[in-house]
């Protein structure tokens, strides 16, 4: 009988290396900032009708398969997110699911799973909530009569063309509304789900009302697998840049995030395939590690990257201006790994950050591509009460 996946304490994760769970980012079932204790699944000895009586109930079989993905549909009564953060070129978001099966292991949104009571680590990828509701309640809240139309971007904190999108189409129903409105939008994914979506974003993009970015971190497939397990391959997000870009939408790449010394080799390869591929313009982010992340993060790194963790850490650490006195566990707590400071946060300050950030500028202007996309036009949003209802007669 296969142990459930025991709830572990953010500052007591095992040292040593973990066995890697095949297609998915993390097997840690890590305790959330709001966890008022620990549970443990525990094996009640009964057994299956089918099991060995003489195997070891505490023991996982050779080659156990991965937690299954749990959808749970979901009525909201909300959907727009408003953001004031100056980091952020945008004002109004939407996620259409919360949760991401793509799996990467740096998600800065993992640490959101903990409003819901679960899991930042394996609960993030294996139990999603679907918005079933979302294009209903996104019609309503665009009918108020205090809304002033703005860009919305789609995928703030879960990506909306993640695989269940095929089955459920939430994200197509919210770009069919949008596009009846004549609302302005931008995707951000890492999956070519997108391409299903080439005629509505098509349409939208050629009145000035529609982007989209690929979140590509290398042009290494085998280092993909482990940082976004379920993502398409880098090579298959290029083509969806290029089928986007051929269908008249400006496409960015985001090199997103940069880790020192694990991806950061690639930032040249990925501006020139980007351009190749016929992207718009390039940005990147920098490793953000908010609460739950760093903690398996660290995990990651010691069972993928165990020779360098220290190092990658530590220039993790200076990228993000932690003090040398915070660097080392004191008083139950762990190590500062990361200041969620506004102005610094995506870009990282000292000289390593102004050091990726002057690679990426140049890689860019030698590539031809801009590093800000064009601006969208909000005057052409219609109010679902204005829309012309068809007569009688």
């Amino acid at each position: 009988m296969r142990r459930s996946i025991p709830i572990l304490p953010a500052s007591g994760l095992p040292d040593a290396p973990a066995q890697a769970r095949k297609g998915r980012g993390t097997a840690l079932a890590i305790a959330h900032r709001f966890e008022p204790g620990l549970r443990e699944a525990a094996d009640d000895a009964w057994g299956e009708p089918d099991s060995d009586p003489d195997s070891d109930p505490d023991s996982e079989p050779e080659g156990a398969a991965a937690p299954r993905t749990e959808v749970r549909e979901e009525q909201v009564r909300s959907l727009l997110t408003r953001n004031d953060s100056p980091d952020i070129p945008f004002e109004l978001a939407l996620n259409p699911y919360r949760g991401c099966e793509h799996g990467c292991i740096y998600c800065y949104a993992r640490p959101t799973h903990a409003y819901l009571d679960l899991s930042p680590g394996i609960d993030f990828e294996t139990r999603l909530v679907a918005k079933v509701n979302a294009a209903q309640v996104l019609e309503r809240e665009l009918d108020a009569r205090a809304y002033r139309a703005s860009p919305i971007a789609i995928g703030s904190v879960t990506d909306a063309y993640q695989p269940v999108e095929r089955r459920l189409r939430i994200t197509r129903q919210v770009l069919e509304l949008l596009g009846q409105l004549r609302h302005p939008y931008t995707v951000i994914t890492k999956s070519a789900g997108i391409e299903r979506d080439l005629d509505l974003l098509a349409e939208a993009a050629a009145a000035r009302r529609a982007l989209a970015a690929l979140s590509i971190t290398t042009v290494d497939p085998s280092l993909a697998r482990i940082l976004e397990p379920r993502a398409a391959s880098p090579q298959r997000r290029l083509q969806a840049v290029r089928r986007l870009a051929d269908a008249g939408v400006p496409v960015a790449v985001g090199i997103a995030p940069v880790i020192p010394f694990v991806n950061d080799g690639d930032i040249e390869a990925i501006v020139q395939a980007a351009a190749d591929a016929g992207a718009t313009a390039v940005f990147h982010i920098v490793l953000r590690l908010p609460w739950e992340v760093a903690p398996l993060f660290r995990h990651w790194l010691q069972t993928h990257f165990p020779q360098r963790a220290e190092r990658v850490m530590a220039r993790v650490q200076d990228l993000h201006g932690v003090a040398e006195a915070e660097r080392v566990a004191h008083d139950g707590r762990g190590p500062r790994d990361y200041r969620a400071e506004f102005g610094a946060r995506m870009r990282g300050s000292g000289p390593w950050a102004q050091l990726l950030s002057q690679r990426v500028a140049r890689a860019a202007r030698r590539a031809g591509l801009a590093q800000r996309m064009p601006g969208l036009d909000s005057s052409q949003f219609v109010a679902p009460r204005e829309r012309v209802q068809p007569g009688l007669f």
